[in-house]
């Protein structure tokens, strides 16, 4: 019984090449939000510009 408790062995290694995860769509997205709420307390401080 304990030969078959050691016949199943798992190895684990590092991949070779870095593991990369990009968050760009969640920065783009809140830069956009800024900007637009930005440009809508503009529009409404300067009415009659506009």
């Amino acid at each position: 019984m304990g030969l078959l408790a050691l016949g199943g062995c798992v190895q684990v290694t590092a991949p070779d090449k870095p593991i990369v995860i990009e968050l760009n769509v969640n920065i783009r997205q809140e830069v956009i939000y800024r900007l637009a709420a930005d440009a809508e307390n503009t529009i409404d401080q300067n009415e009659d510009i506009f």
